[in-house]
Parts: C-alpha cells; structure tokens; sequence
C-alpha cells in the first residue's frame, strides 16, 4: 500500500475516532453549561497533538507512536489518541512531568471558565498544546497566551500547534509568576495542581475575571475582584493533575494515616478534605470534622484570597471552618 493511501486511511480513522469522542463528551454532560465548545473538539485533531504517548506495562512504559510501521500499531495509536482517557505524553526518570489531559475533563474545565467572544486567556501548563489549540479555536489566536517552564515542553507545544493551523502565543517560563508582557487576561486557567494561588494572577487578571485551577484533587473557580482580592467554590467534580513546577510550591507533605478507618482512609471526598488542609489539620481532626458535617461535597468548600492572606473555607469564607493557604 502507498505512502497516500495510508494517509489516507489513517485520517479517516482519526476523523471516525474524532466524532465517537465528540459523541461521548456530548453524552457525558461535559459542556452542558457551553454546549459551543462542541465545535471546537470536533475540528482539532488531538492525534497532531500526541504523536506520541506512553501506556502502562509490565515494567514500566510502552509507547506508542504515529510513526509506527506496522499499520495495526498505527491504527492503535490513533484510536488512543482519541480515547476519553489521559496520556502519558512526557516521563522523565520514571516520573511523570506531562500529560494530555483528559478531553471531558478538558471539556468541563473549559464550559466552567465561562468564556465570552473577546476574552484574553492565559493557560498555565502548555502540555501537548491541544488545550491551547481549542481555545484558539473558539477565540482566536492573539487572545490566548499558553506557558510552561520546559523548554522541551513548550517547543513541542509549538509544533503541535503549527501542524494543526493555530498559532496562539506560546511562552517559556514559570507559570506561577504568569505572563505580565501579554496581560491583562479576562481568564486564566491551569492545568497543573497548585497548593496555593499565586499572587501574580491575581495582578494580571481584569477586574470581574476567573481562575479556574486544580487544588487538593478539585477545580476551584475564583472571581477576580481586583489585584488583592478572589474568592469562589470548588466545583463538584474530582481532577488530578501534574504539581506545578517552578514558583515555590512547598513539598508534598506525606499524611500518616495509620488508625483511621479503612472507609475514610479510601473515601475520595476525605482525601480532598486532607489534601486542602495539608499542613492545617491533623488527619484525627480531619475525620471528626468530616463526620460531624456528614462527608461534605467539594461544592461546600472554597478559597478566598485578600491581601496578604489566603484561606480555604468550609461553607462561608468567615465562617467556623478555614484553613490557611500557603
């Protein structure tokens, strides 16, 4: 077979596998709140984006590629690379440093972040780029700005981009001091895990904007009052992601979690309560208080930042339960 036909091929099966996904994000409620962003995850090609990822295996990693030979292999990589499922796109010593996400949490994330026609996005996390080429999609290229502090990173992102015909602005460097050369944003969203939020969003977003960012396994959305002042909920849904690197996020602080009940020790809603207090309230503390306000949702759980300070919160940002923020 041609060199043409196997392109051929290989295009129609990664449009096929586009629209089974499309189909499934539709039917998974993912953009119900912004039903337009259906558009773009149909016309970006996510396979240009993952020309490469990685798969569990018996000790360690398997990779697939595009670049494959044998047309079955190929065949499996496309259809992966539109799988409801995130990839393994970087790993580094063992350890994995990026990742596409996956494309109904993307989904979610993006219908959350409330977008409008005009607005300036900054994304923090560069990743594959696919996420940057959907907004572009929806916004246009000059009014998203996407970074991330690996050189390797971000020149791959490019790549991607380029290959698949959007061009938005692609920077290197720590995502946690932002991009004041291109601010003001109207949005800034991560797609990296933070511990705490980073003053310098705050001074970069407009007055009236939202950050919408991973923390202590949720999604926590913030309305920008101005340069010291945010507050906003959690979101009900559960997401983990890749730490932030660079800025100075503190070392993940290892719970010790010997004596407390095997239903809490393993109940997702528990860990987020330990995971937001880290450092604040010892796991014994954490579990009176989790029983005692019947196992709350992440929706009854916020952050607010104001000045100096920051602060999660249980239910009201004054109210008996908070915990301070690095």
């Amino acid at each position: 077979m041609g060199t043409h036909a196997v392109d051929h091929d290989l295009e129609r099966l990664a449009a096929e596998a586009r629209s089974a996904l499309v189909r499934e994000i539709e039917a998974s409620g993912a953009w119900d709140a912004d039903p337009v962003w259906r558009e773009a995850f149909e016309a970006v090609p996510r396979h240009l984006f993952v020309p490469y990822y990685y798969i569990g295996a018996v000790g360690g990693f398997e990779r697939l590629w595009g670049e494959e030979r044998d047309p079955r292999r190929r065949a499996r990589w496309v259809r992966g690379a539109y799988a409801d499922a995130p990839l393994a796109t970087r790993v580094r010593d063992g350890e994995l440093i990026s990742s596409s996400s996956q494309p109904s949490l993307m989904a979610k994330m993006l219908a959350e972040l409330e977008v409008e026609d005009g607005n300036r996005v900054l994304e923090i996390g560069a990743g594959t780029g696919y996420n940057a080429a959907l907004l572009a999609h929806r916004l246009g290229d000059d009014l998203v700005t996407t970074v991330d502090l690996d050189v390797d990173i971000t020149e791959a992102a490019r790549r991607h981009l380029d290959a698949a015909g959007y061009h938005p602005t692609v920077v290197t460097g720590d995502g946690a001091r932002g991009v004041p050369e291109r601010a003001p944003y109207d949005r800034i969203i991560a797609t990296c895990t933070l511990h705490s939020i980073p003053r310098p969003w705050l001074e970069q977003c407009a007055p009236g904007g939202r950050i919408l960012t991973p923390m202590a396994t949720g999604l926590v959305r913030l309305r920008v009052e101005d340069a010291e002042h945010a507050e906003g909920r959690f979101l009900h849904t559960s997401a983990y992601f890749v730490p932030l690197r660079g800025g100075s996020e503190p070392e993940a602080v290892h719970r010790h979690l010997g004596g407390l009940p095997r239903r809490a020790r393993e109940h997702e809603l528990f860990r987020f309560l330990l995971a937001l207090t880290a450092g604040s309230l010892d796991p014994h503390e954490a579990l009176a208080l989790w029983q005692r306000e019947g196992m709350p949702s992440r929706e009854r759980y916020g952050i607010t930042v104001s000045g100096d300070r920051a602060w999660a919160w249980l239910d009201d940002p004054e109210g008996a339960y908070s915990w301070p923020l690095p």
